[in-house]
């Protein structure tokens, strides 16, 4: 079964090959694109493949506009941890939604249910009822999901430092960041360490009343803000401490959400 990954992260890419390769190694992955243009071209270039996994932020926008763009005749299980755009999800070509950090379990009922897919069931019928069926199972999932209000944050990380390693306590971080597809976090003393996650998978295990995720690429705390401007497109410029060399801006749609959390 021939597979693309259409993914941004370059860490979420790694780890998913090495998950898919230990469930199925049957399956071969024809290539991988990190945004809407990589992918459209990629489809219109090379035959339909049996299986896309497909992550729906990309740098560029959402992957939705991906369908728009190009007749997508695979399957397609949507990886993401923006948990918002489930119903969405399922008005397009796919057999499943998978929420990040992607769990070896997951990923077996997923192909599980690929493979069930035989010619009979790919009705129109029968798949508008599976995705119903999904769409369900899924909402029942969140709001679980959602309800925890005991749910465990991270509280520290073990890193590299030399030959050693150092034990971080997640208040001593004041951000987290990716740079040339890698993510790293800098303390409240201005050091600098490489962390084994992809911001979805800190985004998903940091107490979301102590981080914020302003962007695709940032994640901060309150104490990382020094100062805040107004930016075209009615997003916000942020300046960081310690100095952050990239631009900090508050996507236009986390703009409110932001200034709440900056108020409390």
């Amino acid at each position: 079964m021939n597979v693309l990954i259409v993914e941004d992260e370059e860490l979420a890419v790694r780890k998913l090959r090495k998950l898919v390769a230990e469930v199925d190694p049957t399956l071969i992955i024809q290539g991988v694109t990190s945004s809407i243009e990589d992918s459209v071209i990629w489809l219109q270039e090379n035959p339909a493949p049996d299986l896309i996994f497909m992550d729906i932020e990309l740098a560029d926008g959402q992957s939705f506009e991906i369908f728009d763009q190009v007749e997508v005749k695979s399957r397609v299980i949507f990886t993401t941890s923006y948990d918002e755009y489930a119903l969405q999800a399922f008005k397009v070509n796919s057999i499943d939604y998978l929420l990040k950090p992607i769990q070896k379990e997951d990923l077996q009922r997923s192909l599980k249910k690929l493979r069930d897919l035989t010619p009979a069931s790919e009705s129109v019928e029968s798949l508008s009822a599976m995705q119903s069926l999904n769409i369900e199972k899924l909402l029942r999932e969140l709001q679980v999901g959602n309800g925890m209000a005991n749910k465990v944050h991270r509280k520290r990380f073990l890193v590299k430092q030399g030959q050693k390693l150092l034990s971080v306590e997640v208040g001593d971080i004041l951000y987290f960041y990716t740079d040339e597809r890698f993510s790293f976090f800098r303390t409240r003393t201005g050091q600098k360490f490489l962390v084994d996650y992809t911001l979805d998978e800190l985004a998903d295990s940091l107490d979301p009343a102590q981080f914020f995720r302003v962007n695709r690429g940032l994640i901060l705390t309150h104490g990382a803000v020094e100062q805040i401007q107004p930016y075209f497109g009615n997003r916000l410029a942020l300046t960081l401490k310690p100095a952050y060399d990239k631009e900090s801006i508050v996507s236009r749609e986390k703009v409110s959400d932001f200034k709440t959390w900056m108020g409390k």
